[in-house]
């Protein structure tokens, strides 16, 4: 009874091993995890426009998209807004502002992350709930 106890513990330990494909499977599973949390963190990141906030003296108050890889962009830096254009390869001035634009997140600070993303997730869960009906809340 004692070998067949001994070759049974002897037998448990050697699946545990490094070289079994099946836990080899399950490091390279578990890491693609990890990489997939990644970049799926990375990716709303973008979604979401999330910035580090500056000093304060210069902020996005709008942009447009105009291509792929192409914005228009109105930067405020201390009173006054510049008109911009932002390329993969450039930046140009196209403009200052004379009448300068009502900035959308005067008032918010830099909650505006958690803002954006109550309504995507609002918006995912129930398509057809209006914006005004969640805002009331």
């Amino acid at each position: 009874m004692l070998p067949l106890l001994f070759s049974f513990t002897v037998q448990a330990q050697s699946t545990n091993s490094i070289t079994n494909p099946t836990s080899v499977l399950s490091i390279f599973l578990s890491l693609l995890l990890v990489v997939a949390i990644i970049f799926s963190l990375a990716w709303l990141m973008r979604r979401f426009n999330v910035t580090h906030a500056g000093s304060g003296q210069m902020k996005v108050v709008a942009s447009m998209v105009a291509g792929t890889r192409e914005r228009i962009m109105v930067i405020q830096v201390g009173e006054e807004q510049h008109l911009v254009g932002v390329t993969a390869q450039n930046i140009n001035h196209l403009a200052k502002l004379d009448t300068p634009l009502a900035s959308q997140q005067e008032g918010q600070g830099q909650g505006d992350f958690k803002q954006k993303l109550i309504k995507a997730m609002a918006n995912t869960m129930n398509p057809g709930m209006k914006e005004g009906k969640q805002d009331e809340k």
